[in-house]
């Protein structure tokens, strides 16, 4: 009997018609590609899912978890407003030690016309009324009754004697990162302080601590995510992660093959970026600069790049992310923001950019912090993250095809003489099978140079475990479309129309 089946037995003598189901050759599905945020919560938070992965499938829930205002939560409101369908899960984190952030707005004088108070915090603007001869304690305290009514905001409000002390929700130097701004649109927007006063901000300062990473990561055990947005940017939360991804040992190991990418993003001076990203060196994490004028906290914009990235990997696994709108992201003022040379400086130094366009910042280009190789000479084969995306695409789609239609085969050396049908599988199959899979690669645009890759495949049986397939694949990634060159040769006439 030639054909192998798996369940019903070569010796039944009962009568009649048996059938069993294979599905080897039919499997086409594609891996989930899962998102996860990793965030703080507020101080105040029920300690239920801290530390704990949570699948969270609406904003209500992520403000249940983190509490109105979190780092969790509005990360998962930006995520939201990119990435409306992915399936996002949480890794709700609280900092126990350290000290919370804090800043004050100064109100001084008597308001000698009625008008608003336009207080922005974290690119979220409060309004406050201020009546004609309000003095500073009672301006204050109505912009005070604003701000805790704003229950969204990351900051809560204490007045006193024409004082607003604004603290974090949470502990932890990001907190130092809510920008605090005053009539942010200006005159033509119609923001103007009431003649009388004077407002004084004083930024938010004195946050300290960031969450502990590596229980972070003993939570986060083997479960899968392609995208993972990891907001802080510290030496000791980056190398917790660098790790957790490493490829001999993490996620992207032989053994683990859980791949999936790191997104986080950076305020800074075109100094102290360029500073940050020498010290880096990790295929695995892609960190986005930040102008210091951007209102929003790097938080939010962390969560808008991966969310960005999510939909469009998801979409097409090979296909550049620049150009990538981020909705609910303010760009810094005109004057502030990086220019074409320091976007090239920080593009050289492992830092991603991003860009101003159309009504909306963009993504400009999401490098990885990879730059050195081993032996510290420059090297640019993770010089893009859509690349680690890629490759874990095209990994993921062989392992799905020789398991579903090899995964209980007996192997075999070329030449061997057995039935058709026979559950037997020989190198040259295989590598019949794996060309056949790279030509379809080819043709949905992941790869190129079919001839090319079939030439340098190698497919052997080992020498010494005679059990064993040793593959040599040498796939071609496409490449993106980066960079449009032209010369404009003019002439004031050609010679032939004279």
């Amino acid at each position: 009997m030639a054909i192998g089946f798996s369940n019903i037995p070569a010796d039944m003598r009962v009568p009649l018609f048996y059938a069993e189901m294979d599905n080897s050759a039919a499997n086409t599905a594609s891996s989930s590609m899962r998102r996860l945020i990793v965030a703080q919560v507020n101080g105040d938070a029920a300690a239920e899912n801290i530390g704990s992965l949570v699948l969270v499938p609406s904003l209500g829930l992520a403000k249940s978890i983190g509490g109105s205002g979190s780092m969790l939560a509005a990360m998962y409101e930006a995520w939201r407003k990119v990435d409306p369908a992915g399936e996002v899960w949480c890794l709700p984190l609280q900092n126990t030690e350290g000290a919370a952030a804090a800043g004050t707005v100064t109100v001084v004088g008597t308001a000698t016309e009625a008008g608003l108070l336009n207080l922005y915090i974290g690119g979220v603007r409060v309004q406050a009324t201020v009546t004609a001869a309000a003095t500073a304690t009672v301006a204050a305290a109505a912009l005070a009754v604003k701000i805790n009514a704003t229950a969204d905001l990351p900051v809560k409000a204490v007045a006193a004697a024409g004082v607003v002390t604004l603290t974090c929700k949470w502990k932890g130097d990001s907190g130092n990162d809510i920008a605090l701004q005053l009539n942010r649109l200006g005159k033509t927007s119609g923001e103007i302080t009431p003649a009388g006063i004077t407002v004084t901000l004083t930024k938010m300062l004195g946050g300290v601590g960031v969450p502990d990473q590596v229980s972070a990561l003993a939570a986060l055990g083997d479960e899968p995510f392609e995208f993972l947005c990891v907001p802080w940017s510290d030496t000791n939360s980056l190398d917790a992660w660098k790790g957790a991804m490493d490829d001999s040992v993490g996620r992207w190991s032989w053994a683990k093959q859980l791949f999936g990418h790191v997104y986080g993003a950076k305020r800074g001076t075109i100094g102290t970026l360029v500073a940050a990203g020498q010290t880096r060196n990790d295929q695995h994490m892609t960190i986005q600069a930040m102008e210091p004028g951007v209102p929003q906290p790097f938080w939010v914009q962390a969560a808008s790049l991966a969310a960005r990235t999510a939909v469009f990997i998801s979409a097409d696994a090979s296909r550049p992310t620049q150009s990538g709108s981020l909705p609910g992201l303010d760009p810094a003022p005109a004057s502030e923001r990086f220019t074409l040379t320091e976007r090239q400086s920080l593009l050289s130094y492992g830092i991603a950019t991003a860009y101003y366009e159309g009504g909306y910042v963009r993504i400009q280009r999401s490098i990885t912090t990879y730059q050195k190789n081993a032996y510290g000479q420059a090297d640019n084969s993770y010089l893009d993250s859509e690349t680690m995306h890629q490759s874990a695409f095209i990994i993921r789609r062989m392992q799905s095809v020789i398991t579903s239609k090899y995964g209980r085969h007996k192997l075999a050396n070329d030449g061997t003489r057995f039935g058709a049908g026979q559950a037997i599988v020989t190198p040259s199959t295989i590598r019949g099978e794996l060309i056949a899979q790279y030509t379809l690669l080819e043709l949905e645009g992941h790869v190129e140079n079919t001839e090319l890759f079939a030439q340098h495949l190698i497919v052997e049986r080992d020498s010494n475990d005679p059990s064993r397939v040793n593959v040599l694949f040498p796939p071609d990634y496409i490449n993106g479309l980066r960079v449009f060159a032209l010369l404009n040769q003019f002439r004031l006439q050609y010679n032939d129309a004279a």
